[in-house]
């Protein structure tokens, strides 16, 4: 496969772009990375024409895939006809809002800012502002964005910054804890209980190689933060919308937070982020409140018109049956091909999200895991099935980067940029795409 033409991109980048990249995860393929020319379906081309199955899609924003049904493109060319922004109030905001009000259990205000990271952020702020404390309770190898209040590393007696250019200030008021680890948190709690705004959880680690709960530990979560009277924020950013359908995944794990962050499907391809949650906290923003949260591009009308015609195509259409019965085909699949070539790896996923965690030890998945590791104690491989990021970042990272990875480049499918991250389905994926994905990991392992 000819790559010169990225090869040479990736040249010209590094005399102008820092790292040759603008997100720091973009430069994780190696010797280089793969530069795309245009999306077409679930498909990408890249600068030098070859085409690959897409399974990276945005990192999760396309639901939809590459080419936009005509009511979402024909809203964004309308919008952008009449003019790019206002720094004014639409009626799409509205619009937008009372679609997420009427569908994400925990939603009844909505404040629009323009990424994740943003919203974490800003809901973090919140958090602090509405119950007077400093500290955040926050899941070792979790993700919420490029924020100093949760670029912190280590446990809750040491721990400090994960970043140059961070205040140690700022890891004493963030205290890691691990996934699934419901004695650590309710230790955290009993010391700091008074003192804790928040905890924020991602439903599963989707950043860190789709690590499902085990049962009872969000309850236990929720139960704790009511006892203690702290908040209870979920980083929804990549299972919104994709997790547990129009419902999202609170929807489906049956749990109610405090305020929820959004991002990714919700903007429909463009920069989004959002923070929805009760009335009494939301609140709190200004200019209600005293908790000053602002953002000039924040509800841009080409983004809002984007993402509001995504979901309502998505609830009227058969969206989330295409790409969770895609996901499960592709599950499915790969549970075969590693209980016969690598029965020491594990399939992980829900819904559109699938990933191969490079785990070590343990027999081949058992029937209980066919739809992607559920954390199912009657599984033979519960025991080793990840429970924690650290679980995942144990995996054999030498073999995805020499041998894994090239192949399905070579193959034509374009997974995630490093082996932790998650692959989501698209509404324009099709079961070839699925089938060539599971040739290129039979090639691969």
């Amino acid at each position: 496969m000819n790559r010169e033409t990225s090869r040479d991109l990736y040249d010209r980048s590094l005399d102008v772009l820092v790292g040759g990249v603008n997100s720091a995860v973009r430069a994780a393929p190696q010797p280089y990375p793969t530069f795309v020319r245009k999306g077409d379906g679930g498909h990408v081309v890249d600068a030098d024409g070859n085409r690959y199955v897409d399974w990276v899609m945005g990192l999760g924003p396309l639901l939809l895939g590459h080419d936009l049904p005509e009511p979402v493109e024909a809203a964004v060319q309308r919008r952008t006809s009449e003019g790019p922004m206002y720094g004014l109030p639409t009626e799409l905001e509205v619009e937008h809002a009372e679609f997420l009000a009427r569908h994400v259990p925990s939603v009844e205000m909505v404040r629009y800012v323009n990424t994740g990271t943003e919203a974490t952020t800003s809901a973090v702020r919140l958090a602090r502002g509405h119950t007077g404390r400093d500290k955040i309770v926050v899941m070792q190898s979790g993700y919420h964005g490029a924020q100093e209040s949760t670029l912190v590393e280590g446990d809750s007696e040491e721990r400090g910054p994960s970043s140059a250019g961070i205040p140690a200030a700022f890891a004493e008021h963030t205290i890691p804890v691990p996934f699934n680890d419901t004695d650590a948190v309710t230790e955290v709690f009993e010391e700091h209980g008074d003192d804790i705004a928040a905890v924020l959880v991602e439903p599963i680690l989707a950043n860190k190689g789709i690590v499902e709960p085990v049962d009872g530990y969000h309850e236990t979560l929720r139960d704790l933060t009511r006892e203690h009277g702290s908040l209870l924020i979920w980083d929804e950013v990549i299972t919104g919308f994709r997790v547990g359908g129009l419902g999202c995944a609170q929807s489906k794990y049956g749990i109610t937070p405090d305020l929820t962050t959004f991002g990714k499907i919700i903007g429909g391809g463009f920069p989004v982020g959002a923070i929805g949650g009760r009335t009494d906290i939301m609140e709190g923003f200004t200019p209600v409140g005293d908790v000053f949260q602002a953002g000039t591009f924040s509800g841009h009308p080409v983004t809002m018109a984007a993402g509001l015609e995504t979901l309502q195509y998505a609830a009227e259409h058969d969206v989330y049956e295409h790409v969770n019965a895609l996901g499960r085909q592709l599950r499915e699949g790969l549970s075969e091909i590693v209980a016969e070539q690598a029965p020491q790896y594990t399939v992980a996923g829900t819904d559109s999200l699938f990933k191969v965690l490079f785990t070590r030890g343990g027999d081949a998945q058992s029937g209980a895991c066919e739809d992607g590791c559920e954390q199912d104690p009657d599984c033979d491989r519960f025991d080793a099935c990840p429970k924690t990021g650290a679980d995942v970042a144990r995996g054999a990272v030498d073999r995805w980067n020499r041998v894994f990875r090239p192949q399905v480049l070579d193959d034509g499918v374009l997974l995630s940029q490093n082996q932790f991250e998650s692959q989501f389905v698209a509404y324009s994926h099709t079961e070839e795409d699925v089938e060539r994905t599971l040739e290129a990991y039979r090639n691969a392992l």
